[in-house]
């Protein structure tokens, strides 16, 4: 099953987040399929940026979000659209 969720990129103490398509199999930071964006909880407010066309094709195909993952998708208003279809 494929997931939609964070891998870990940064130094240590200094984490931010490149949002992933990747296998539910596969490590933290392992192999991916497709890179979406990223997310970096140190700025103020938080920086997401995910292209929302790659994110709504995979959603579509089935890839399950993470729940970090499905609460920033639900603030940037991309499950709505999901829902909508």
């Amino acid at each position: 099953m494929l997931k939609i969720r964070l891998r870990r990129t940064g130094m240590r103490h200094q984490a931010s987040y490149r949002v992933v398509v990747a296998d539910s199999r596969a490590a933290r930071d392992g192999a991916f399929v497709e890179y979406l964006g990223h997310y970096n909880p140190r700025t103020d407010p938080p920086t997401v940026v995910i292209d929302e066309e790659k994110a709504l094709k995979w959603l579509r195909v089935g890839a399950q979000p993470s729940d970090a993952v499905r609460q920033m998708l639900e603030r940037l208003g991309t499950m709505e659209r999901v829902k909508g279809e």
